[in-house]
């Protein structure tokens, strides 16, 4: 059962801005990153469904968070159908992120009061993401679907709407900048803020700062 609130999901991923997003096999190194992103400032955090045995590193990966980060808001991610979906809220999910929308996940995540930000790509996939009662749209892959100016166009007719880009995310000032001057509320980042240099060599020390510059300069653009 997750522990926090939709609502408090969805207000957290917009207060702070950053979305970290990683999957690691090794629950002990699955540690480590998400003790880094939590000094660093990260609140919400999303472990991807990738590989075998992914949903049993996720566990302890929320029992952890649960005992040494209350504050940390594990969600996950990678998820393309609703039994995936339920075991995960099952295991303390609090949000479902996925690279495509599907409308049984998303009746298995309202049925339950859980967060589920679908992968879009265009404008038809947004608005029936809204009518199924997703209110942070994913935009993925956002680099390669019109980056910023996609992100602008979309939200020209459609204002109301709230777009996550995930892929396609750096974390340079210009990137950052260049997104959330094109409007959105918060950002997905995976590689290149948990990079593999830093994780194969325990820098957690750099993780951490890199994860508080992101979130520094995400402040600074609003």
């Amino acid at each position: 059962m997750a522990r926090f609130a939709r609502l408090t999901v969805l207000n957290t991923m917009i207060e702070v801005g950053l979305v970290p997003v990683f999957h690691h096999g090794d629950i002990d190194t699955a540690r480590s990153i998400v003790d880094a992103l939590s000094r660093g400032g990260a609140r919400t955090i999303e472990f991807t469904n990738r590989g075998d045995h992914a949903f049993e590193v996720f566990s302890e990966l929320e029992r952890h968070c649960s005992e040494q980060h209350p504050q940390v808001i594990l969600g996950v991610g990678s998820v393309v159908d609703e039994v995936t979906a339920g075991m995960y809220i099952n295991l303390g999910a609090n949000f479902v992120v996925g690279p495509i929308l599907d409308r049984r996940v998303a009746e298995m995540c309202n049925r339950r009061k859980v967060a589920y930000s679908p992968g879009c790509a265009s404008p038809t996939e947004i608005a029936l993401a809204h009518e199924l009662g997703c209110e942070i749209v994913k935009v993925f892959p956002g680099g390669l679907v019109g980056g910023p100016a996609f992100v602008k166009s979309v939200l020209a007719p459609c204002p109301w709407a709230l777009l996550m880009p995930t892929g396609g995310v750096d974390v340079t000032e210009e990137s950052l900048a260049a997104w959330f001057d094109a409007g959105v509320p918060c950002v997905g980042i995976g590689s290149k803020l948990v990079g593999q240099d830093l994780v194969e060599g325990g820098d957690w020390g750099t993780l951490e700062q890199r994860t508080a510059d992101v979130i520094a300069a995400i402040s600074s653009f609003r």
